[in-house]
């Protein structure tokens, strides 16, 4: 079966007006919501938060010490953290109790704990994006290209193990709607891959959907089974170009000043894919008033976005699917 490629379009749809959930401080990287509709939030300080949507209360869950970048609720109602520079944690309902969950994986120790899915029998696949370059210098392990981010799974006893390794900068991670697979965002690869985890495909793995016209960030699972994909930024032509040259020329252009290297253009992009990779929904706003979209969640009707840059977590009301 040929690898499903993102549909090529000369325009793409607008994204629904957005209305915003300010959070009093920056970078909320990733969405969550509880089972109340109580949307949960990490920022770039270290905090947990949560948003009530209708009352537009936020209130202080937690403090990680670290930068929470994705965000899960277990089946017992607790925050599954992962912490780009604390690894994978744990955090109960409440906020009264914090546990930390992995700092390693076949002995090699996480330098960016990135996004994380849970399944129903208590496994966390999650992601560690990069074992060259920590958090604060992301864009230089595009540029370089170093394919060493890993696709990563928790038991529920406690062992950790790799399921995936040679990553492109190893992002999001969603289960499909059945649990048949798990499915991970490469984001210097325009990418999304995944593992199979039961059937007569078990274990192995292969391409869910390729060529995607932007950086893919964040995964996950909405309505349907359909897998909701975060692109914070269009591919950037400079960067492509850098993909094809040698490893030499990469590094020099990561180490120039930052206003020489490749920035990302604004937008507010978000798209959905099914089990068979077809693209379901493609949605781009200007990024005017909400930009660099990392983390989105589907609830009743409304995708709730993340950013990491934003000041403020947004919403819009999901249109009819295509």
């Amino acid at each position: 079966m040929p690898t499903p490629r993102a549909r090529q379009r000369t325009s793409v749809p607008p994204m629904p007006a957005l209305s915003l959930l300010p959070v009093g401080a920056e970078g909320p990287e990733d969405v969550a919501v509880e089972h109340d509709g109580a949307v949960v939030t990490g920022t770039a300080d270290g905090r947990l938060l949560r948003l009530h949507p209708d009352s537009g209360h936020t209130e202080v869950i937690a403090e990680t010490g670290g930068r929470p970048l994705g965000i899960e609720v277990d089946g017992e109602g607790g925050l599954i953290v992962c912490d780009a520079r604390r690894g994978l944690l744990r955090v109960d309902p409440t906020g009264a109790r914090l546990e930390t969950l992995a700092t390693d994986a076949a002995g090699e120790s996480l330098l960016v704990c990135n996004n994380a899915a849970v399944a129903g029998d208590g496994a966390i696949y999650f992601t560690d994006s990069s074992a060259r370059f920590p958090l604060d210098h992301w864009k230089a392990d595009l540029m370089e290209h170093s394919g060493t981010g890993r696709l990563l799974r928790r038991s529920p006893s406690g062992e950790t193990s790799v399921l995936l390794e040679e990553l492109q900068f190893a992002n999001g991670v969603a289960l499909s709607g059945d649990g048949a697979f798990v499915a991970v965002a490469e984001t210097g690869g325009y990418r999304i891959r995944r593992v199979w985890l039961s059937g007569s495909r078990a274990g192995q793995d292969d391409v869910l959907i390729d060529n995607l016209p932007g950086l893919p960030d964040n995964l996950s699972t909405g309505t349907d089974g359909r897998i909701w994909v975060a692109l914070p930024a269009p591919r950037n032509p400079l960067l492509d170009w850098l993909h094809t040259k040698p490893p030499v020329l990469r590094r020099a252009t990561w180490a120039l000043p930052g206003p020489l290297q490749p920035e990302p253009k604004r937008t507010a992009w978000v798209m959905a894919v099914d089990a068979e990779g077809n693209v379901v929904h493609d949605l781009q706003g200007t990024g005017e008033r909400y930009h660099m979209v990392t983390g989105m969640r589907e609830h009743k009707g409304r995708l709730y976005l993340g950013s990491l840059t934003e000041w403020a977590v947004a919403w819009f009301e999901l249109p009819e699917q295509e």
